[in-house]
C-alpha cells in the first residue's frame, strides 16, 4: 500500500510518501520505500514519480488522500476519490442549500414575533427562582 506517514513538530506536520503492507501501523517505521515528501503548509510535493508508477504496476494501492495527491500532480490519471467522511457532505452542495433555503425564510415575516414570547417567558424564569430562593432562606 502506497500511504502517508506523519513527521514533523505538533502543529508543524509533514508527510512522507512510503510504500508499506497494509497491515503495519502508519507509526510503526516497517516499511519497504520511501516514495517522496509532503507538506501541506507549503504545499510542497517531491515524489519519485518513476518509483511510484513502479509499485503501482506492481499491485500497490494508494490511500484515498494518496490518490488524490497523484491525480493532482498528474502522476495517475482518474477521478478524485471524496475522503470526507460520509456525514460531511462535499462543499459544492453546503453551498447551493443555503441559496435555495434563504428566500424561504425571507418570506416568512411570522418569526420576529416569536422571540418577542420567548423573552417574555425568559423574564418569568428568571422570577420563579427568586420566589423559590425567598421561602428557602
Amino acid at each position: 500500500m502506497v500511504r502517508l506517514q506523519r513527521v514533523g513538530k505538533k502543529n508543524q506536520a509533514m508527510f512522507r510518501l512510503l510504500v508499506t503492507d497494509k497491515q503495519n501501523g502508519p507509526k510503526s517505521g516497517r516499511f519497504l520505500e520511501i516514495l517522496g515528501s509532503y507538506n501541506p503548509h507549503t504545499n510542497e510535493k517531491n515524489f519519485k514519480k518513476d518509483r511510484i508508477k513502479h509499485w503501482l504496476d506492481n499491485g500497490a494501492q494508494p490511500s484515498d488522500t494518496v490518490h488524490n495527491l497523484l491525480v493532482s500532480e498528474k502522476i495517475i490519471e482518474g477521478k478524485k476519490k471524496n475522503v470526507l467522511s460520509k456525514k460531511t457532505p462535499i462543499k459544492k452542495e453546503e453551498e447551493e442549500k443555503p441559496a435555495e433555503e434563504a428566500p424561504a425564510a425571507e418570506e416568512e415575516a411570522p418569526k420576529e414575533e416569536a422571540p418577542a414570547e420567548e423573552t417574555k417567558e425568559e423574564e418569568k424564569r428568571e422570577g420563579a427562582p427568586k420566589e423559590e430562593e425567598k421561602p428557602a432562606e
